[in-house]
Formats: C-alpha cells, sequence, structure tokens
C-alpha cells in the first residue's frame, strides 16, 4: 500500500496512520533510507525536524526524533516555522533531508509529515517509493510480533540532537532579502492573518522590518485555534480587517505558511490564479511561461494568452507544478489555493516569499492591487467537496461516468467540468466552470448530491 497522498502522509492524530508508533517507525525507515544513500562515511547524515502550532506536534516530533536517532541520524530542532522555511534551511545547513510536521490547511486534530530532500524540494518519487516500501514491510512484521523489525544500532552508532536557536532569524532574512533592495513598505499599511499557524511569529516581522504598518490578526496560536475560521481557507475575517483598518492590502496565510490569498484596498479577494496573473504580467520582466494546475481557472488561461504568455496545466499538488516547471524551464506556477513558487526566489512554495514579490509589483508600479487585476477576468466556477465515509472512485460507477459525460458535453466550448478524489482526505472534488454562474452552481450541486447518494450505499 501507499501511506503518501499528494502533499505527504497526513490523517487524524491518534488513528492510522498518524499514531506515536507508526510515526517513530516512519523516523527509523527513511534514517535507513539516509544511511543507504550516505556517501560521506566520515559523518552520520541529518535531518531538520520544524512543525506548525498544534498540539499533537510535540508527541510526533519525540516519536519521530526517535525514529531517526534509532536509524544512526543526527536531528536538528527548529520547532514552530512554516513549511518553505524548514525546506530553505534544510538545503542552508547542508542537510540531508528536511520534515514538516503539519497538516497545513486542515483542523487541529488532523496532523501529518512532509519531506523534503537535501536540495529543498519535495522528495523525488524514487526515494519516496524506497521510504513506502519500507515502511510497508516494517508495518507488515510488527503485525507479525517480529521483535527484529527495527535492529538497533551499538549505542556508539546512535544519532544525537540539538536545536538550532537561530532558525526564526534566519528564515526571515532570507525573506526580506527576496524583496528589491531599492524599495520598502513604509507607504503600506498590511494586515497580517496568520491562521494561528506556523507564521504566526515571522510573517509579521518579515513585513514590519521592511517598513510596512502591520496589524496582525490570528497571530495567538493556542494549539487548537489553527486555521479555525481564519487564514487562507477562511479570508472573510481578512477582508473585513481589511476595510475597518483602511489598508492597502491583507494577506493571509494557511497553517503551515506555504498558501498565500490576498485582499485588495477594496475588500476583493484574490487567489492564487490572481497572484500568477499579477506576477506574470506586471513584474519587472514578463513571464515567458506559466503553470497552473486542473484547478486553474480558464480566466487566468485565457487572459495569460492574450499576454502571449504561455500556460500549462499539472495535476494537482505543488510537486507537480514545480515538476512541470523544471521540464519548460520557466520559473512561475501554483494553484488557485495559494501555493505559489517562484523559482528564481525559493525552491518551493511560500507564501510570505510570494506576497512580497506582489508588494514588489505594487510599490515598482505606484498602483493600487486592485488596478493590477485589470484585464483578468474569472469565469464563475463553484467548488463543491463531496466527503465520504471511507475514498472511493466515482469513475469505477457507471450512472456516474455517464453523468460527468453529459454535463461536460453541455459545458463545451465555454466551460469546464472537473472531478477528483483528494489526495489527503476521503473526500471527492466537484468543480464546475462556466460562463453562466447559476448554470455553474447548479451543476456542480446536482453532481455532488448524485455523488453523494451513490458512493454512500
Amino acid at each position: 500500500m501507499s501511506y503518501f497522498g499528494t502533499d505527504g502522509i497526513r490523517g487524524k492524530f491518534g488513528e492510522s496512520p498518524i499514531t506515536p508508533d507508526f510515526i517513530l517507525k516512519l523516523g527509523y525507515v527513511t534514517g535507513q533510507v539516509l544511511m543507504d544513500n550516505n556517501n560521506n562515511p566520515s559523518r552520520k547524515p541529518s535531518v531538520l525536524i520544524g512543525k506548525d502550532t498544534r498540539l499533537s506536534g510535540y508527541v510526533i516530533e519525540g516519536a519521530l526524533q526517535a525514529g531517526f536517532n534509532a536509524a544512526g541520524v543526527d536531528v536538528h530542532m527548529l520547532g514552530p516555522l512554516p513549511t518553505p522555511a524548514i525546506a530553505h534551511l534544510t538545503r542552508s545547513f547542508n542537510a540531508d533531508a528536511g520534515v514538516v510536521i503539519s497538516a497545513s490547511h486542515n483542523p487541529y486534530y488532523d496532523n501529518g509529515i512532509k519531506l523534503f530532500s537535501g536540495d529543498g524540494k519535495k522528495l523525488t518519487d524514487e526515494m519516496q517509493a524506497d521510504i513506502n516500501d519500507k515502511l510497508t514491510a516494517i508495518m507488515s512484521a510488527s503485525e507479525a510480533d517480529n521483535d527484529t523489525v527495527m535492529p538497533i544500532l551499538e549505542p556508539a552508532k546512535l544519532g544525537k540532537n540539538n536545536r538550532i536557536n537561530d532558525a526564526k532569524g534566519r528564515y526571515i532574512e532570507f525573506c526580506k532579502g527576496s524583496f528589491p533592495y531599492q524599495y520598502d513598505l513604509s507607504h503600506l499599511t498590511v494586515v497580517v492573518d496568520c491562521a494561528n499557524g506556523a507564521g504566526y511569529s515571522v510573517a509579521p516581522r518579515v513585513m514590519r522590518e521592511l517598513g510596512a504598518n502591520v496589524i496582525a490578526i490570528n497571530n495567538t496560536p493556542d494549539g487548537i485555534n489553527i486555521n479555525a475560521d481564519c487564514g487562507s481557507t477562511h479570508p472573510e475575517g481578512l477582508q473585513k480587517a481589511v476595510l475597518e483598518h483602511g489598508a492597502d492590502v491583507g494577506i493571509a496565510l494557511d497553517g503551515d505558511g506555504d498558501r498565500i490569498v490576498m485582499v485588495d484596498e477594496e475588500g476583493n479577494l484574490l487567489d492564487g490564479d490572481g497572484i500568477l496573473y499579477v506576477l506574470a504580467t506586471q513584474g519587472q520582466t514578463k513571464a515567458k511561461g506559466v503553470v497552473g494546475t486542473l484547478m486553474s481557472n480558464m480566466g487566468l488561461e485565457l487572459a495569460l494568452k492574450a499576454a502571449d504568455i504561455g500556460f500549462t496545466r499539472a495535476k494537482v499538488g505543488d510537486r507537480y507544478v514545480m515538476q512541470d516547471l523544471e521540464a519548460n524551464g520557466w520559473i512561475l506556477g501554483g494553484e488557485p489555493s495559494g501555493h505559489i513558487l517562484c523559482l528564481d526566489k525559493s525552491r518551493t512554495g511560500d507564501a510570505i516569499i510570494a506576497g512580497l514579490q506582489v508588494l514588489a509589483v505594487m510599490q515598482a508600479r505606484g498602483r493600487a492591487l486592485s488596478d493590477l487585476v485589470e484585464g483578468f477576468e474569472v469565469l464563475p466556477q463553484k467548488l463543491v467537496n463531496v466527503r465520504l465515509p471511507q475514498m472511493k472512485d466515482p469513475f469505477e460507477y457507471e450512472a456516474l461516468v455517464a453523468a460527468f459525460d453529459k454535463a461536460q458535453a453541455t459545458l463545451e466550448g465555454r466551460g469546464r467540468l472537473l472531478i477528483r478524489q483528494s489526495g489527503t482526505e476521503p473526500m471527492i472534488r466537484v468543480m464546475v466552470e462556466s460562463d453562466d454562474e447559476i448554470e455553474c452552481d447548479v451543476m456542480a450541486n446536482d453532481l455532488a448530491d448524485h455523488i453523494k447518494a451513490v458512493l454512500s450505499e
């Protein structure tokens, strides 16, 4: 079986696979893979471990480091930091891998593990498959009560732990370094919604140290309020705050700080598609091409075509956006949800850095954010999530396939339909785009009801 979804391993804490026993074994087998690939016998492999603000992160952190140490791997603890910070610091410290303990935008009771290679990118498919194979073997052996599934090294060969105390400051300076030196933010009032997550401390500091008047909201995490009616998945509070404070712009992160949505001075929401449009068309150098995903609005595709900018769609997931960017030799891509990759600034999706690039465009152009999206018309889009007791493939049911084909024929030439399974939850996502907003809403809800009726039987 495969334990990895589109973005690592994720689930409800305390339920398989997110249990201390499983996490211990995950750390151990990942450590084994790192040992197998270690080309420098004079030193032990090392990993960096960071996390978001969930209470369960403490338990997972301890289990992971024990597993790595048992395999002979040294561990450097970072504490709460955004996912892109761990990716950057993994490369900066010349570590062999980076580990993020987070369930991203999910509620506090979920948690998960994301793994980065030594160059700060998502693990290769080959290394992930190797870890998964070893994990499957060790879990099967555990069920058979085999006491030798985790052979412990002699004490002199065990890994050790230490904490990196200046990790936060290093990442803040990295983010600031992505902003053009000739500009500052002293003329802007910026509302930053930290989602009570991993960016609660660093995001406001980055903006303040660049000169902005910062109003931070949802920046008091307590371990269970992460993503709770706030952040990039619930931007209503940010929109309200921007208007109440007369701010120039609003920025919302998700729980682990790799997604961003923005709000202009009029309270209008700008999702990942809008951010990509601004960066591609209004930046100092017009982008050669942009990689979106299957979820990207058709309006983005049409607007980029009008600007003579290439556009391709990758599978959903920033690892696939990265693969297509590298294949095309482009530097800009992302998802409507707010994963934005600016490969000339960072090797992974980074909400703070993406936000800074938009602010830099505003500064360079001397224009408000609302002005920068002129020419970008979003087609009406309706997304309905159908949560199931357990995941089933809707395309295995003839009645559903027939309904999908009929809907697609109706939309031909003026819209599109996308039905996909979530990679992290037992959920089917139904997305309809159409030039008719009412049709869009009705079709999406009708299909969602049909899916739920068939797959819940």
